[in-house]
């Protein structure tokens, strides 16, 4: 007999060997094998608990006794996405796509070659699956990048785009209720980012959505124009790497301090063009803030994709951000990797990636030489909330030594540095009290440099503790700057001592580990 996941008319059910996985708004969460004579397939499928309708959720249980051509997790979405039962690394094959999105920098160019190529009158493929998202250079008086957002809004009338975040009022980011901020922590905050889907961005960060088990990767202006017009891309099937996180998180370690320690083992050209499939116990113990972390700078290795198995914590992320329906994967048991690496978490140490690249890695307590001159939280990779939640738990009784720069995300993590308390106080009157700039608008701000009135460009060669995802020369404007980066813990304890900083220095950690999550009251 065969297997395929599929729809179980209502009033019926024909699913065997269901085994439970999770729950997700009032539904169960179950492997299932459901007959068919097409496809060798199991399923994960969402049971409603009353009536008795199902809806398709597919994945593989694991069972590799049972899986005639076992895959890994993004070959079973990049097939589903092929309409092909077996992919296989190597192949060349054309995906449909879920969601397409693109900001300020590359829309006005992608929008030039989808006219170019498809026609001025032409009409993109789905309205609905097309998110736009101005993030990168906002609040600035730059004439030009100011036009780009423009462009983007005349697009976005003319195409009737369902979902844009516009701002139209910059001197008051709080007068905009649709702008969000950056764009892959907009995405998953508004529900965009879902398992079993394709998401293409005109942004080599776009791999962040990995962390909800989807198939998310950066691409150029040319094939986000071709994918406008048609919602397909001929893609190469990437090879998967397996990196198997084991052990017990320290308390002074966070999600930044694993992927540097990956980057700084493989280097900056250790994993190109193939996934990071990120695994093992520890996966259970981090957040989905953390996991975006991880996934987030699987480029910074030359990753196509960064990928985490979707399971219990993504599904209760999921249930208060969208109703969509959607499907899940696991990688089979039996299926081929191009390598295996394995941690053990708890002897690792608090680490940064000293400049220019984000390989050169070091243990924080070797350079404690370095004086710095400012310090910067923010970005998609360590802008989130929790990454604030962090920062403050280091900084709360202590004062800063050097400017310190904080950039929420977005509007709805610099509400909850408003709001959110840590030890019964409100995270931003930790910060003033620390001596740190007031948070400033969400944005990437100066994570990539941009015109020079950028909130917190380095201006001038100094050197940086940062939170942000890359430190090549000139990345964050001046090209003689210094980026080291860091740990949202590091970066608040070297703003404590001014100069690189190992959190332990300055903070005494809890024999177990408490989840910047859980820090808050």
């Amino acid at each position: 007999m065969t297997y395929q996941s599929g729809f179980v008319a209502e009033g019926f059910d024909t699913r065997v060997g269901c085994r439970r996985l999770g729950s997700m708004g009032g539904r169960r969460i179950e492997t299932c094998r459901v007959p068919s004579m097409r496809r060798r397939r199991s399923a994960v499928v969402a049971v409603a608990a009353s009536p008795q309708r199902v809806q398709r959720m597919e994945s593989d249980a694991g069972s590799g006794s049972l899986v005639k051509n076992p895959m890994t997790l993004t070959e079973k979405i990049l097939a589903k996405a092929a309409d092909k039962s077996v992919v296989k690394p190597g192949d060349n094959i054309w995906v449909n796509t879920d969601v397409l999105m693109t900001h300020d920098v590359c829309g006005p160019g992608t929008i030039g070659i989808f006219k170019r190529e498809f026609g001025e009158d032409a009409k993109v493929w789905d309205r609905e699956k097309v998110v736009i998202i101005p993030d990168h250079y906002i609040f600035t008086a730059d004439e030009r990048a100011n036009r780009n957002v423009d462009i983007l809004r005349d697009f976005v009338h003319e195409q009737d785009i369902k979902y844009f975040y516009d701002i139209t009022d910059r001197s008051n980011f709080k007068a905009n209720p649709d702008y969000k901020g950056v764009c892959h922590i907009a995405l998953a905050q508004e529900g965009h980012t879902r398992p079993g889907e394709v998401l293409f961005g005109t942004d080599s960060h776009t791999c962040n959505a990995g962390a909800f088990g989807q198939f998310a990767t950066g691409i150029g202006n040319s094939d986000a124009g071709f994918i406008m017009g048609t919602g397909k891309l001929l893609i190469k099937v990437p090879a998967t790497m397996r990196f198997a996180m084991q052990g017990e998180m320290p308390d002074y370690l966070l999600a930044k301090d694993l992927i540097l320690n990956v980057i700084g083992d493989i280097g900056v050209a250790g994993a190109t063009y193939r996934t990071l499939e990120f695994c093992g116990e520890v996966m259970d113990q981090l957040s989905m803030e953390e996991r975006m972390t991880l996934c987030n700078m699987a480029i910074e290795a030359g990753g196509k994709n960064g990928i985490v198995a979707a399971d219990q914590t993504t599904f209760d992320w999921l249930a208060t951000r969208t109703s969509k329906p959607f499907e899940v994967f696991q990688s089979d048991s039996m299926a081929s990797y191009y390598s295996d690496r394995s941690y053990d978490v708890s002897k690792l140490e608090p680490v940064v990636a000293k400049p220019h690249s984000p390989d050169n890695r070091d243990l924080a307590r070797n350079c404690r030489d370095v004086r710095i001159d400012r310090v910067y939280i923010g970005s998609c990779t360590g802008g989130k909330t929790e990454d604030f939640l962090a920062a403050a738990r280091i900084l709360k009784d202590r004062k800063v030594a050097v400017p310190t720069f904080l950039v929420p995300a977005t509007q709805k993590v610099y509400q909850d540095v408003q709001t959110l308390t840590y030890d019964g106080v409100r995270l931003a009157e930790i910060f003033r009290s620390a001596g740190c700039i007031d948070p400033a608008a969400p944005s990437c701000a100066a994570c990539l440099g941009g015109p020079k009135d950028t909130f917190a460009r380095l201006n001038v060669p100094e050197v940086c503790v940062s939170t942000t995802n890359r430190n090549f020369p000139g990345r964050m404007g001046h090209k003689e700057g210094q980026v080291f980066l860091a740990s949202p813990y590091t970066a608040a304890a070297s703003a404590i001592t001014g100069y690189v900083t190992d959190p332990r220095e300055v903070y005494d950690f809890d024999r177990v580990r408490r989840s910047a999550l859980s820090l808050a009251d």
